[in-house]
């Protein structure tokens, strides 16, 4: 596959990058990585052929959107999904561009930097390349990571000075209504030692989509004794064909945890991974996914295991409906020299039709003698008892099932360690439920 089947030239990418200000090595990048994408194969994502999904094609590299000024000023859509009162560190983007941006004062006089990414490249352009795709995700990792560095048209960029505990969660919100918009979004949280931040995603959508991309990766790097917290709800079109990598490290007695509710409606790939590099450091992720119609899913989370007496915890419920199927990869990997760390993991999965597919792998390896790990893993359908006593009681077969996905996924949506990631949970899950 080369660049003749993108919708955009190496000409067109540098008066992109030309007209958002952009320092000349982040020019020289895209060039480099547009190049790439001519040589570099596709992943191979486990069980999972896409030689015939589509991450190629978009109408637009940059479809504008609206400006806000205020807060009362936003969609509906987008009042729905944060706390107007208590909103202090906030960024929108709507469809590819910058909308709103807030940060508290409080955040502002410790050194906090909250902007979106076309901002930081322009105000703090060594910061960002010390952090752009060199430690957690490479270039050449593939060609889809190739694609979306040539590509990024947005993103956050979220930096913590040592000491500094961020008192209000971080939330950044994507809103697409424009049938045109395609997301090559890229996310950078780094927290220096002994810092403290939660970061809370949201991706939903206001109209179909034809053929639009999503290929988001988030870099998230924990310094020494540091914290970050990182919730998302991805609710976009089934318009969308998606490549999303997260990825974190780790440095000594750091955590990064994972909270995520993956209701995007089309076919996508998902690599959420963390590196614990430092001693006693630890990561749990910890996802929940429901998919409808014809959708495929395939979800790899990883933990690898570097310094001694680290702790990785991996939980995901999934619930398939219909046609869509899903892949479940959990790999708890404690490499030589990871002495004293555990590992552990549980992954389930629910079809409602018999239709519905799942896959459920969980994978330990394990390179040290002196070390904790178990899994547990389940793939089954629906028990038909259960529905028939829920409708004996006079209850709808829809409704009956309705209860049976929530009894299923609330253990995994109970665990997760933000309040407002488990209310927007609930409530997609209410909607694809109900689709």
């Amino acid at each position: 596959m080369t660049t003749e089947t993108l919708n955009i030239s190496e000409a067109q990418l540098v008066e992109y990058s030309q007209a958002h200000n952009e320092p000349a090595w982040m020019t020289e990048l895209r060039k480099e990585a547009l190049k790439l994408t001519e040589t570099l194969e596709m992943p191979k994502p486990d069980k999972t052929k896409i030689n015939k999904w589509d991450f190629d094609s978009f109408k637009q590299h940059e479809t504008t959107g609206e400006v806000f000024n205020a807060l009362d000023e936003l969609p509906e859509a987008v009042k729905e999904i944060i706390d107007i009162k208590n909103s202090e560190n906030l960024i929108i983007q709507h469809n590819n561009t910058l909308a709103f941006t807030k940060v508290s004062e409080s955040a502002s006089n410790d050194g906090v930097i909250v902007e979106g990414l076309s901002e930081a490249l322009v105000n703090h352009p060594d910061l960002v390349k010390q952090h752009l795709m060199n430690e957690t995700v490479t270039v050449d990792e593939h060609r889809l990571t190739a694609l979306h560095t040539a590509l990024i048209n947005g993103g956050i960029f979220v930096y913590v000075p040592k000491n500094v505990v961020v008192e209000h969660p971080i939330q950044y919100v994507v809103l697409h209504d424009d049938a045109d918009a395609s997301f090559y979004n890229h996310v950078i949280i780094t927290t220096e030692e002994s810092a403290e931040v939660t970061y809370v995603e949201n991706y939903l959508s206001n109209a179909a989509s034809e053929a639009g991309q999503l290929n988001i990766i988030s870099e998230v790097n924990a310094g020494a004794n540091s914290k970050i917290t990182y919730g998302s709800v991805d609710y976009l079109d089934k318009g969308f064909t998606g490549h999303i990598i997260r990825r974190g490290v780790t440095a000594e007695d750091a955590t990064i945890n994972w909270a995520l509710g993956l209701m995007n409606e089309g076919s996508q790939i998902i690599d959420n991974t963390t590196n614990l590099i430092g001693d006693r450091s630890e990561s749990a992720l910890k996802s929940v996914v429901v998919g409808t119609g014809d959708q495929k899913i395939n979800l790899t989370s990883k933990i690898v295991q570097y310094g001694k007496e680290t702790n990785g915890y991996i939980l995901k419920h999934g619930v398939m409906r219909e046609h869509a199927s899903t892949v479940f990869n959990g790999i708890g990997y404690i490499k030589h020299g990871g002495t004293k760390s555990v590992a552990n993991q549980e992954s389930r999965v629910l079809m409602l039709s018999e239709h519905a597919r799942g896959d459920a792998n969980p994978i330990l390896l394990i390179d040290e003698d002196d070390v904790e790990a178990g899994h547990a893993a389940s793939v089954g359908r629906v028990d038909p008892e259960q529905l028939y006593y829920l409708m004996s009681r006079g209850i709808s077969q829809q409704e009956a099932e309705r209860l049976v996905i929530h009894g299923f996924l609330d253990p995994v949506v109970r665990e997760l360690p933000i309040e407002e990631v488990k209310r927007q949970l609930s409530e997609v899950i209410e909607l694809k439920v109900n689709k």
